[in-house]
């Protein structure tokens, strides 16, 4: 299995979280959001100029800037 950023997955493509980068306000929203290591992701959409994204995790779709999915890793499962 590879490890690559959020932003990288295909549209229904499916990954495990492995690391939250990031700092500050941000990395703790997220958290909060129910992005935490381990938590299965699936990519749903991109928007048509490719930002901003949604995914499914943990049940709920959440949309998230590219810039947000960069700082996070996962492992494409």
């Amino acid at each position: 299995m590879t490890v690559k950023t959020l932003n990288d997955l295909k549209c229904g493509e499916k990954g495990r979280i492995v690391k939250i980068g990031g700092g500050g306000s941000i990395r703790r929203r997220l958290l909060d959001m129910g992005v935490v290591s381990g938590s299965e992701v699936k990519m749903e959409r991109v928007a048509p100029l490719g930002d901003p994204i949604e995914i499914k995790v943990k049940g709920y779709n959440l949309s998230l800037r590219k810039q947000e999915a960069a700082s996070i890793q996962v492992e494409a499962t």
